[in-house]
Parts: structure tokens; C-alpha cells; sequence
């Protein structure tokens, strides 16, 4: 009976610890879960994946009352161009039919150069406080594209969208203009590919260097010790973009 009443006073008292703890190791500090109903965030994935790559931050995302478009699109048929009108456009305008007060985009990788494009000429329709949030974005391209452009194995794999990915001015991240929204770039600086990181100059995720992942006029910027291919399942990072959508800053450690 005694060690029965022990448990029950403990109880409360251990439930309440091991709920710290889970919100301690996915929440950086000072944000509190809020409700966010009348804001839609679409997902954009990266080349050569699909929407389940981004179904974890989906998740993430619901959980803390955000509405979501978890879009998926071939990313190897069409140029980046057609990608965002074909696929984001529609989606946009799912959102804006809702009457969504804000309109934000967590994107990766090349999902990001797919978000800018669209708002190179539809900025305009994107409702006033709405944020992109760009994990491991090409934003400046990459070298590993200029490296194996003239490749046949890598144009088939990765079609006319890979042939845009490089770092001359004539691809398509230079190309592009800044963004007028507010955002925030994620960039990782570990590395799961030692041979790409030989092509890369400077610290990179396997994939872009971190330098390249900047983008003129972005409100912030974190790196964090994460890979090009799973920087996006990482709570640590979905909690950050979370905290940048609602405060337009991310969560810096002190």
C-alpha cells in the first residue's frame, strides 16, 4: 500500500517531467505551441523526392494548428519555371479560396528556387505577415550541378530543373530576384557525401556549400549541424521554422 501511494502522488509530479523534456528537446527556448487556424503553410520537397519526404514537418505543423498543403510534384520533367506555375500556383489559390489570413511556404532544397520563382510574379497575391522558411536551399547554386552538368547519366536523372541548379550567372538561383517577403534559410554543415563535399568549397551538407544556401535580403539565418537529406526530418529545425513563422526570426542559441 505504501509504495502504491507513493506512485500515485509521484505520478503527476513524473508526467509533468517527461512533458518538459519532450517540449525541451524539440522547442527552442521561449516558443509556446499556439494555434494558428486561419494560417495555411504549403510544403514544397526537394529534387528528386516527394511529399512524403516532408510528412514529418506536416505533422509537426498541424499539431500546432497551422493548416497544410503538403504539395508533391515531379521534379525531374519540367524546368523550375513550369514546376511553380503548374504546382504552386494551384495551391495558392487553394489557400486564398479558404480565405487564409497568411500564406507561408517551408520549403527544401530545390522547393525553395521553385517558391521564388512563383513570387518573382505573383508576391503581390501573398496575403500581408506571411513567411518562407528555406531549409538547405540552392539559393546561389551549387557547385556539384556545375560539376556533372555535361553528364548524360545526370541530365536523365535529374531533367531540365538540374540543368538550372548551377552557379553561373545564367542559372537559374542568380537569375532569380530576392524575395519580398520575409525569410528565413536554414543551412546544414555536416556532410553524409565526402565526394561532393570535395567539389564544394567551405563547409556544406553533402549537397550546397552554406555559403551558397544565402539569399540577398533574407530577414535571418541559422546553420545548424545537419545533412542535405535530412535536415527536414530534424525536430530541432522544424521547431525553429515554426518559431520563424511566428516571430520572423529564429530562435539563436545565446
Amino acid at each position: 500500500m505504501h509504495r502504491t501511494s507513493f506512485v500515485l502522488k509521484t505520478l503527476p509530479f513524473l508526467i509533468a517531467v517527461a512533458i518538459i523534456c519532450g517540449c525541451l528537446a524539440t522547442v527552442p527556448a521561449g516558443v509556446t505551441p499556439r494555434v494558428h487556424e486561419r494560417e495555411c503553410v504549403i510544403l514544397v520537397h526537394g529534387m528528386m523526392r516527394s511529399a512524403v519526404s516532408m510528412n514529418g514537418l506536416d505533422a509537426f505543423l498541424r499539431k500546432r494548428g497551422y493548416q497544410t498543403v503538403n504539395l508533391d510534384y515531379p521534379t525531374t520533367r519540367d524546368s523550375i519555371e513550369r514546376i511553380a506555375e503548374m504546382y504552386i500556383a494551384p495551391a495558392v489559390s487553394q489557400c486564398l479560396e479558404q480565405r487564409y489570413e497568411k500564406i507561408h511556404f517551408v520549403t527544401h532544397s530545390m522547393g525553395g528556387l521553385v517558391v521564388r520563382r512563383y513570387l518573382e510574379g505573383h508576391a503581390a497575391e501573398i496575403p500581408p505577415g506571411s513567411r518562407v522558411v528555406m531549409l538547405a536551399p540552392p539559393n546561389r547554386g551549387t557547385e556539384v550541378a556545375d560539376f556533372f552538368k555535361d553528364s548524360s547519366l545526370y541530365q536523365s536523372i535529374t531533367g531540365p530543373a538540374g540543368q538550372e541548379l548551377g552557379t553561373s550567372p545564367e542559372n537559374l538561383p542568380v537569375d532569380v530576384k530576392p524575395v519580398n517577403l520575409e525569410v528565413g534559410v536554414i543551412a546544414g554543415n555536416f556532410s553524409l557525401n565526402p565526394f561532393f563535399s570535395l567539389i564544394i568549397p567551405g563547409d556544406d551538407d553533402g549537397t550546397v556549400s552554406v555559403e551558397r544556401t544565402k539569399l540577398e535580403g533574407m530577414t535571418d539565418f541559422l546553420v545548424v549541424p545537419r545533412s542535405h537529406f535530412f535536415i527536414m526530418r530534424d525536430e530541432a529545425v522544424m521547431a525553429q521554422a515554426v518559431f520563424f513563422l511566428e516571430n520572423g526570426k529564429f530562435a539563436h542559441p545565446d
